[in-house]
This record gives structure tokens, sequence and C-alpha cells, in this order.
């Protein structure tokens, strides 16, 4: 039986020259949103973007998998062309399609003092799946 106590969460894990990110929850939405903030915590502390302004990001894949880098490389896209951070996610998944939407807000370097920018999430490490304890991980290693 699962540890149904358990919180959804994020961590990175170490990979060479590059990050990994991983995302865990209960559900695979949950593991996606999760491996959401990661990305953001690649770049900054998540807890210092506030959740003013809301993204909708949609996108399809033939698996799990090559979704979570959709998704991703998305919310970089997102990052890259509107200038802003996300700090709150809601991921809806059916069949392939996801449905998302990002809240946030735009850079602001004194506040947010990004780190890194990151190009790209690859499917270096790319994994998403239930774990032994009943729990959805989604992780990949995105290009910094």
């Amino acid at each position: 039986m699962a540890d149904r106590t358990k919180q959804p969460g994020w961590e990175h894990f170490p990979h060479q020259a590059d990050i990994g990110i991983r995302g865990r929850g209960r559900t695979k939405e949950e593991a996606f949103e999760q491996a959401a903030v990661a990305l953001t915590a690649v770049i900054t502390e998540p807890d210092k973007v506030e959740c003013k302004e809301e993204v909708k990001i949609s996108c399809n894949a033939p698996d799990d998998e090559l979704l979570l880098v959709d998704w991703l490389n998305r919310l970089l896209y997102e990052i890259s062309v509107g200038k802003m951070l996300f700090g709150r996610f809601d991921v809806k998944i059916k069949e392939g399609f996801l449905n998302a939407s990002a809240w946030g807000e735009k850079i602001d370097i004194a506040k947010h003092n990004p780190t890194v920018e990151v190009k790209a999430a690859t499917y270096t490490s790319l994994k998403v799946g239930r774990e032994k304890d009943g729990d959805w991980v989604a992780q990949c290693v995105v290009d910094v």
C-alpha cells in the first residue's frame, strides 16, 4: 500500500555538466507539476516567484516521457519569450494531451537573481512512471 502521507516534491540530481530535475507526486499530474517547480529552481528560488499572471500551455505526445520533455520545453519557451518565471502549476493529462496553467511573473533580475539559463529539457535520464510506493516520478536532465 502506498504511503499517502508523503507530500509531492521535487529535487535536483547530479549529472556531469548539466542538471537533473525530478518531480514526485501522488499522481502523474502532480509529478509533472513538481518537475516544473524543479525547473524553476534551477533558475531561481521558486518561493521568490509571485503567481500574478496565468499562462496556458498545451501539448501532446505519444508517450508520457516525450510529453514531459515537451511540457518542460514549452515552459522554457514561455520563460524565454515571455521573460517570465513560474512558481505554481496545474497540469491535466488525458490520452497523451497535456493542458496546463502556469502562474508567475515577469523576471526581475534584482528580485529573482537568476543563476543560470536553462536551454532545453533533454532525453537524458528521462523517466515517467510509478515507484514501488505507488507515487509517480517525472524526471530528465536539462541542458544549462
